[in-house]
């Protein structure tokens, strides 16, 4: 057997203080009772939607750096688990991500990054479990309405070839896909699935259901033997620690198929601190998996930096290892799945809580938490109060454990490694027990494990705002566009935005960004009526830029609430006319008229907005002028189309004065 030894993740600036031994509460670590459930893994959440999107544009070496901060085992966060959006052109909380079949007999399985974000994870670590699940699916999914599952077999065949191009396409095997909506679950769609899934040859792809909610499914998985048959893993969303116990009577594994979903600042690694091993003492959940993986996209855009780390300026090279990086290592980097957890776990008499896994091979690892209630609050669900005080505890070795010899091993950090004082004296072993003297806000993992490491980068670039020039002709070649074909450098979405390539076409316009989704998708959120893309720095306040279909400045929200987006909207149509407008839907009209713009042909729209003033030319000749803007003060440029239509653009530039 190896040696115990000790890693500390200090969350607070106080150091560690040493307590009298001699009044300590008294916990077993014994695997003689026999074991617990089977450790599946830590993750992170890749969709949901579009929270990778800046990712792909870091430059190298930083792009790679940030990867190994995720992925590589024994390094940063080392997780075990990525589970990535089956895009389905829709806004699913921050942007779209593309669907593989934008129609009934379209299929593109290079559109998107999450081919290469599944690639380049595998690429790190081949053991690692890939997970799809859509959040929602094109506008001929559902044959016009906005519920998938009303023709079961079209949405089973959708998601299945997803898989199958992931496997034919990018040599990915998909381990699990998953299945959520907002309303309920569709029994007749799982049973559907499973079939579809055995039929193509895909019998080891096993089905989360629903990833959702843990009712009504687990009820319907006691009563339904051929949907218990169908279904591998009931995953519940934000479960905050606990289950029922209809979930545990069916002895499916247990997962919090989406968690954490929380600021990453301290307070958001106390709360993955906190879940982490309470998902399991509370709930018996083997897996658990943090939406979302790593926060790159703008920080102004819904539930800003709720990654594992944050990557948010592709422009500067700028990352930040964040909190729960290393709050997530104290688990990954020192258990594997396929461990399992001791029956002897549970929480610490003065607050925390203690999990202890085993590999069954001599191999211990132990992750102490004692999280306050303050320093661990997660964005959901409510927290409810409770007390954690500085204590003592000793830990009892039984079973097969008991000829485990403990050294101290320090790896203590506050964002940065930081040695504690009084090891020996707080961590003494005598007659088979060990006794740590445990502060408040501490994560502490004892273990044989002796490979783990804090992996460390030189520093990145220094952080900068967007540039305040900026302009794409999208002239990327063929080779990239197959590879990348997704919207513009640095823009979120709603709708799709493709780099396209006409190679019929000898003029000017070779290549361009064109709007592909002419139908409404199928969608959980409050998506627009309008397609748009935002980019930039949402702090600004004067710009002048060019584009077509409309372009837009100022615009002061995006993702899942750019429905409601006000700014100055710059429209054209093609039946001659014009209008602009103060907000997305164009209820407020600040000017319009005649443009003698038609379908089929290229313009130059050209915006600028000083103060509270707003001017428009189009093809260099000035349109309108001096509407004044009623508001907002600052926000994104962003272009856009009027509905769900085909559109072209080219030359797109913005200058910030």
């Amino acid at each position: 057997m190896g040696t115990l030894v000790r890693m500390i993740y200090k969350l607070s600036f106080a150091i560690a203080l040493c307590f009298d031994i001699c009044i300590a509460e008294s916990y077993v670590l014994d695997d003689k009772v026999g074991l617990g459930r089977t450790f599946d893994g830590i993750g992170g959440l890749s969709g949901g939607g579009a929270t990778s999107r800046l990712l792909v544009n870091y430059a190298e070496p930083y792009r790679s750096q940030i990867l190994d901060y995720l992925f590589k085992p024994n390094f940063g966060a080392s997780l075990q688990i990525l589970k990535v959006e089956i895009g389905g052109d829709a806004q699913t909380t921050d942007g779209t991500e593309p669907s593989h079949m934008h129609y009934e007999n379209d299929e593109n399985f290079f559109r998107g990054y999450e081919w290469w974000l599944m690639r380049e994870a595998k690429k790190r670590n081949p053991n690692i479990t890939l997970i799809g699940l859509p959040w929602a699916f094109p506008g001929w999914v559902g044959h016009g309405k906005n519920w998938p599952y009303d023709f079961p077999d079209i949405t089973a065949s959708y998601v299945v070839s997803w898989i199958l191009g992931a496997e034919q396409y990018h040599d990915l095997n998909i381990d699990y896909v998953g299945i959520w909506n907002e309303r309920n679950f569709d029994s007749k769609y799982i049973k559907l699935l499973r079939y579809t899934l055995d039929k193509s040859g895909l019998e080891r792809v096993r089905i989360i259901a629903s990833d959702n909610l843990w009712q009504p499914i687990t009820y319907s998985l006691c009563v339904d033997q051929e949907l218990a048959e169908a279904v591998d893993v009931i995953g519940a969303h934000y479960p905050g620690t606990t289950t029922v116990i209809e979930a545990l009577k069916t002895q499916k594994k247990l997962w919090s198929s989406e968690d954490y979903s929380t600021f990453n600042d301290e307070v958001g690694g106390g709360c993955w601190a906190r879940i982490l091993n309470q998902n399991y003492v509370n709930g018996l959940m083997t897996a658990t998996i943090s939406w979302n993986l790593v926060a790159s996209y703008y920080e102004d855009l819904p539930f800003g930096r709720d990654g594992l780390m944050t990557a948010e300026e592709p422009w500067t090279g700028n990352y930040v290892v964040e909190s729960p990086i290393w709050i997530t290592a104290h688990t990954t980097q020192f258990s594997q799945p396929g461990w399992s957890y001791l029956q002897t776990v549970g929480h610490l008499v003065h607050g925390g809580s203690y999990v202890a896994l085993t590999d069954s091979k001599g191999n211990l690892t132990v992750v102490i938490e004692t999280m306050t209630h303050d320093h661990s609050v997660c964005i959901r669900p409510p927290l409810l109060p409770f007390n954690v005080t500085a204590q003592n505890v000793t830990f009892q070795l039984k079973g097969s454990f008991v000829s485990t010899v403990a050294i101290p091993w320090d790896f203590s950090a506050h964002l940065m490694i930081e040695r504690l004082l009084c090891l020996s004296t707080c961590f003494s072993i005598y007659d088979g027990s060990f006794t740590l003297s445990l502060d408040v806000d501490e994560v502490y993992t004892l273990t044989t494990i002796s490979t783990g490491q804090k992996g460390t980068y030189p520093d990145p670039p220094a952080s900068g705002p967007f540039p305040k020039v900026y302009f794409d002709d999208f002239n990327v070649g063929f080779c990239l566009s197959r590879s990348l074909p997704f919207s513009f450098s640095f823009s979120l979405s709603t709708g799709v935005f493709e780099y396209y390539i006409n190679l019929t076409d000898p003029g000017p316009h070779v290549f361009t960004l064109r709007q592909v989704v002419t139908q409404m998708p199928v969608t959980w959120a409050t998506d627009a009526d309008q397609t748009i893309s935002v980019i930039g720095d949402y702090k600004w306040v004067e710009v002048c830029q060019e584009s077509g279909h409309f372009t837009v400045s100022r615009v002061d929200k995006g993702g899942q609430s750019v429905r409601s987006a006000k700014g100055v909207f710059f429209w054209v149509f093609a039946d001659g006319s014009y209008k602009v407008t103060n907000d997305l839907v164009g209820k407020t009209v600040l000017a319009e008229g005649l443009s003698g713009t038609r379908a089929y042909g290229w313009h130059t729209l050209t915006l600028t907005v000083e103060g509270e003033y707003a001017t428009g030319l189009l093809n260099g000749y000035p349109l309108w002028k001096d509407a004044v803007v009623l508001g907002p003060k600052n926000g994104w440029a962003a272009i856009g189309t009027h509905s769900f239509e085909l559109a072209q653009f080219d030359n797109f530039a913005v200058e910030v004065k």
